[in-house]
């Protein structure tokens, strides 16, 4: 039976993840922070029939990292699909003295994507298939801060690694969303009513449309006409429009102090 592995799998693209893999045929690992929240998002696909494995832990711990690197090379539990979903948005000021928050997220959302893709490769090689999914984000094709250089060295991490691992059986894809119906802007502090309606995009959807990509073996995944249109004008506009553009939706989206 195909077992995948999903990171942040409890909660927002993830669980979208998690249920659509499930309802696939898939049996799961689940990693996140919260065992209360792993043991719902288990109970919930355990209904549908699947198997359920919970891994607690921290990608921002490296520790916790290299466990769940070892089960993604366990020869006697394979992985068929990992998907690196686990991130956070990141507000924090390039220039802040403070960089915690920055080490925080290239923790999550650079090291432990580099660590368990190359961790899930290896596992996958000696069997000659398997696929490799990293959340990456559209914001990685604009200029709004740290979390936009953070998402645009995952696309180019997965493009390079889909380089090295071409004719090995082994399929690798940069999901990039846009603005997508999930908890994520509410804990990131992003003011929701600020986006236009036409941007939004629902979480199943999303992940349906990325794993036909897949399967299909595309590197880059950008969901809808609209948006993979936004990024081939911000991939051809002046790099100067870009960073306009990317301070006026900075500065128009953020909550209000109170």
């Amino acid at each position: 039976m195909a077992v995948a592995l999903v990171t942040g799998g409890t909660s927002g693209i993830g669980a979208a993840f998690s249920r659509s893999l499930a309802a696939q045929g898939y049996d799961l690992v689940l990693v996140a922070r919260s065992v209360p929240r792993l043991e719902e998002m288990a109970d919930e696909i355990r209904a549908l029939g699947r198997s359920v494995e919970i891994l607690p832990a921290d990608l921002a711990d490296r520790a916790d990292v290299a466990r769940v690197a070892e089960r993604l090379e366990d020869p006697s539990r394979p992985i068929d699909m990992l998907v690196n979903n686990a991130g956070f948005g990141v507000h924090t000021s390039l220039i802040d003295a403070d960089v915690s928050a920055h080490d925080r997220a290239f923790e999550v959302m650079c090291r432990a994507v580099l660590v368990l893709s190359g961790a899930a490769a290896r596992g996958m090689l000696p069997r000659g298939t398997g696929k490799i999914v990293n959340v990456s984000s559209t914001a990685g094709f604009v200029t709004m801060g740290a979390y936009s250089a953070l998402k645009a060295w995952v696309t180019s991490f997965t493009e390079g690694l889909a380089v090295e691992l071409r004719g090995t059986g082994i399929g690798v894809t940069a999901l990039c969303p846009g603005w997508v119906h999930t908890e994520f802007h509410e804990r990131a502090g992003i003011k929701a009513s600020s986006i236009p309606n036409f941007l939004w995009l629902d979480a199943e959807q999303l992940v349906t449309a990325c794993l036909r990509d897949v399967d299909r073996g595309r590197v880059i995944s950008i969901p809808t006409v609209r948006y993979r249109t936004l990024i081939w004008l911000a991939r051809h506009a002046p790099r100067s429009a870009i960073r306009a553009v990317s301070g006026s939706i900075s500065s128009s989206r953020k909550k209000p102090v109170t």
